[in-house]
């Protein structure tokens, strides 16, 4: 009996089905509350991949003309006026746009599930609030990073200094991303095994 009030805390959203004021919301509702920054940051990098996506299909030769003509700027002074070497960086700009979009599906999608695991864990709300600030934050700053290199490589001419002059946002996104996922596994598992054992 006890197991079956602890799935209904869970999965219903609302204890009161009317408009009453006086209603309740879940215990899981509220963790979601406390989660918001992490879940709105996660929400957004899933949109920007989205919309990436969908600007790809609907701009995509006007977003590559516009990387040949940043690399046609600075075709004498930085490419000595070698169009092939200029072709092979636009196209790989190109790579780097696709990779946002897909690094932003992935990391908003991943993000997301893991703050609403992190939702069931009975560590404290301070802890599980950093927690999922930084893997939301992580998303969307590890996805912007490979935009915003895109759109710097062709007047640079390399990638390599690209994504050298965003190192500051590439670097802090990584690790918030990293230490968000490690976070997760050890709180869930050290709460998770500590229960089993008890």
């Amino acid at each position: 009996m006890a197991q079956s009030n602890e799935i209904d805390q869970i999965f219903v959203i609302y204890t009161r089905a009317d408009y009453d004021p006086d209603w309740e919301i879940s215990t899981m509702a509220k963790d979601l509350v406390h989660l918001r920054i992490g879940i709105t940051f996660s929400l957004i990098t899933l949109l920007f991949g989205f919309g990436l996506g969908g600007a790809f299909g609907a701009f995509e030769d006007t977003i590559k003309a516009s990387l040949h003509q940043s690399a046609m700027a600075v075709k004498d002074s930085v490419y000595d006026g070698d169009e092939a070497a200029m072709g092979k960086l636009t196209s790989k700009a190109w790579t780097y746009m696709k990779r946002a979009h897909l690094h932003a599906n992935g990391l908003g999608t991943s993000s997301l599930v893991l703050i609403l695991l992190l939702s069931t864990v009975p560590a404290s709300t301070t802890m599980r609030r950093l927690v999922a600030g930084a893997l939301g934050v992580g998303a969307l700053g590890y996805s912007s990073f490979w935009l915003f290199a895109a759109r710097r490589a062709p007047a640079l001419g390399s990638t390599h200094d690209a994504k050298e002059s965003l190192s500051w946002l590439a670097v802090p996104s990584a690790g918030l991303c990293l230490v968000g996922v490690i976070a997760v596994l050890v709180l869930f598992v050290y709460h998770n095994f500590r229960q089993a054992e008890n």
